[in-house]
């Protein structure tokens, strides 16, 4: 099966329905590309069967749980559609991709009443902290959404020191006695507004 992935033959079971793998598409703006909101399971059918599938299908629930969104379909949902696509396609040995993501679009902010997150933004020995990338931003989600629970607007996170770092999608200032005060961004992304502010100084 060489050449893209995007164009071959063959079936995808997308939304509760049988696409034709070339149609299979999500929106550009879905959270998943842009915030690495998305869980999958990478599975391996032999003789038409797959190796622990509802193992898998039940992982893939609680992994997008723990992430803090719901996959929108049942476990026998799951596996009844992965036998589905096998018979579509024609497949008895193969690699079986049980992908889910959330949606696209997020609440706007309404306000500035911050939460303090759970996650601790990483060291920068353990991800490249100074890209704007999207798998950066998955505990970034999680916290905002825990934050929006709670009836704030957002969450304040701290840096894997304990010290504050920044809220969920920009840089945090204070103004103390006069004096404006913010972070150091040596391990979360040093944003082009705060590097605007910092010149306005």
């Amino acid at each position: 099966m060489a050449g893209s992935y995007d164009d071959r033959d063959g079936y995808i079971w997308l939304d509760g329905k049988m696409v034709d793998w070339r149609d299979a598409n999500v929106h550009i703006l879905t959270h998943a590309m842009h915030y690495a909101s998305s869980v999958f399971e990478g599975e391996r059918a032999y003789n038409g069967k797959i190796f622990k599938s509802r193992e898998h299908s039940e992982r893939l629930k609680r992994s997008a749980q723990m992430i803090d969104f719901e996959v929108p379909w049942t476990v026998d949902e799951i596996e009844a559609a992965k036998v589905e696509v096998l018979a579509a396609s024609g497949l008895q040995d193969a690699y079986v991709r049980a992908i889910a993501w959330r949606g696209a679009g997020e609440a706007k902010m309404k306000g500035a009443r911050l939460d303090i997150s759970k996650w601790k933004r990483p060291s920068p020995e353990t991800i490249p902290s100074h890209a704007k990338a999207a798998g950066l931003y998955m505990i970034c989600t999680m916290s905002k959404h825990a934050a929006e629970a709670k009836g704030c607007s957002d969450a304040m996170m701290f840096d894997y020191r304990g010290y504050v770092a920044e809220a969920t999608g920009a840089n945090i200032f204070f103004v103390k006695d006069g004096e404006v005060h913010t972070p150091d961004p040596d391990c979360f992304l040093n944003g082009i507004t705060r590097q605007t502010v910092v010149g306005m100084l």
